[in-house]
Order: structure tokens, then C-alpha cells, then sequence
């Protein structure tokens, strides 16, 4: 799979996915491309079905309908773990971490699910050396490796944000699927992960689900907007930033939207 890094190149491929719940579809007939060294940014109001696509991309949700291609090959109906253990990290809309381990042990435990050793009960994981340089070079990934030794629990809701995608980063991935990264944050912090995700697109791709629109538009190469589980449109920002569809059912407004 060495033509994934090659920055354009294909990483994920969804086609007409669909998810039914009973009558209600959340996902309906959705297609989308991500590439490596992009970042797609998929947007809509509350209820669009953005976080239920992505559970589908992550096998965390089995589909309804449609298919799904990671580096041309076709992983419909896998599982989560399946899905993960070929490259693909994801973050939760809710903060997903061990809040009385410290940052160094959350990044170590999520870099134990690729190794050989993970299933080595009588030997403690903290002597395998492989996991530590692999937690330790998550921590630097995210700008946290000073606070290695600090229980999650007592970082600021930012830093445990970034400890999320720290433990994505420890699994090895070539796609990140992060769901709101920067939900209740400050400006502050949101701009350290903004700063973060331009980093990690340089060897990534990025599916990136985000309401903060300032954000979008600075890291995003391509948007798509979802409307009650289906694509309004789909383009590169400025096309979107000016699409009256868009605006009148996403941002509600019918002037053009400025930088």
C-alpha cells in the first residue's frame, strides 16, 4: 500500500452508503472521497447524520446500503476492529479516555491494540519498549509530551481532546476520523488544534466532522454539507462558502459568507 502516501492519493472511498433506523434514515445515499494530505470536513446542522456516517466509515454501524473502499479495497460489513487495525483512527464526539490514567498510559494502551504483545498477560504492558516510544511519539504528535506523567483527569478539557487523538495517532493510522474536535472549547485551545490538524495532514488524511466554521474554513480542502442525512453539496470551500443552497439551509442566511 505504499501509493498511500503519496499526498492525492485514494485512502477512503464511500459509495451511496445508507443507514436505516426502523423508517427514519440517517445516512442516505452518501458519497464522499478522502485523500492523502486533505482534509474533508463534513458540515450540517444538528441531526444531519454526520456522526452516524462516520460510525459507519469506523464499523462502529452496520450499513444499510452502499460500499466502502479503503486503498481500493472493498471492507463493506467489516467491523470496527477490522476497520481500525487497517489504519483507521477515529475520536469521539464525546471525550473518550481513561480519566485516572496518566497521558502517557491512555496513548499505551491504544498503541498495546497493534502489537503482538497485547496478548501477553503475564508480562507487564510498561516493559515493552515498543509501546512506550509508540505512546511517547503520540504525546509529541499533539505537543503533550510534557505532561506524560499527569492523570487525564486532571487536564483541561483541550488537552484531554488532544489526548484523544494522541491515542488514535499511537494505533499507526493513515485516516483520522474525528468527530468534533473542537466541541466546547475556547479560542485558545481551538486554535492549538486547528494548528494540530494542519500538522497531521501532512501524512494523514483527515474525515473531519466540526461545527466551528472558522475552523472548517481554515483547515478544510474540501467540505461537504449534510441536510437530514443527505449531501446538499459538495466542493471546495469557496464553492460552498458561496452556494445559496447552503446558506439558506445551513448557515440561514442568503448574503455570501466572508473569511
Amino acid at each position: 500500500m505504499t501509493e498511500v502516501f503519496a499526498r492525492g492519493a485514494m485512502v477512503l472511498r464511500a459509495h451511496e452508503l445508507a443507514r436505516h433506523f426502523g423508517g427514519l434514515a440517517a445516512v442516505n445515499d452518501v458519497s464522499l472521497e478522502c485523500h492523502m494530505g486533505e482534509v474533508h470536513a463534513v458540515i450540517g446542522p444538528n441531526g444531519a447524520g454526520k456522526t452516524t456516517l462516520i460510525n459507519i466509515l469506523s464499523g462502529d454501524l452496520p450499513l444499510t446500503k452502499g460500499r466502502i473502499e479503503l486503498y481500493g479495497r472493498n471492507v463493506t460489513g467489516l467491523a470496527s476492529h477490522q476497520i481500525s487495525r487497517l489504519g483507521v483512527g477515529r475520536s469521539y464526539q464525546k471525550t473518550n479516555v481513561f480519566l485516572p490514567f496518566t497521558a502517557l498510559e491512555n496513548c499505551r494502551l491504544a498503541a498495546q491494540s497493534r502489537f503482538a504483545s497485547s496478548m501477553r498477560f503475564f508480562r507487564p504492558a510498561s516493559r515493552y519498549k515498543t509501546l512506550i516510544e509508540a505512546a511517547e511519539r503520540a504525546l509529541a504528535q499533539v505537543g503533550l509530551e510534557y505532561r506524560a506523567g499527569v492523570p487525564v483527569a486532571a487536564l483541561s478539557h483541550g488537552e484531554r481532546r488532544q489526548i484523544e487523538i494522541a491515542m488514535a495517532l499511537a494505533t499507526h493510522p493513515r485516516l483520522l476520523l474525528l468527530d468534533e474536535p473542537l466541541a466546547g472549547m475556547g479560542a485558545e485551545e481551538s486554535a492549538r488544534i486547528v494548528e494540530l490538524l494542519r500538522k497531521l495532514v501532512k501524512n494523514h488524511a483527515i474525515l473531519l466532522v466540526e461545527h466551528d466554521m472558522d475552523a472548517v474554513f481554515a483547515v478544510a480542502d474540501l467540505l461537504t454539507v449534510m441536510v437530514n442525512g443527505s449531501v446538499l453539496e459538495s466542493g471546495a470551500p469557496d464553492q460552498v462558502r458561496n452556494s445559496k443552497s447552503v446558506r439558506e439551509a445551513y448557515l440561514g442566511t442568503d448574503e455570501v459568507v466572508h473569511e
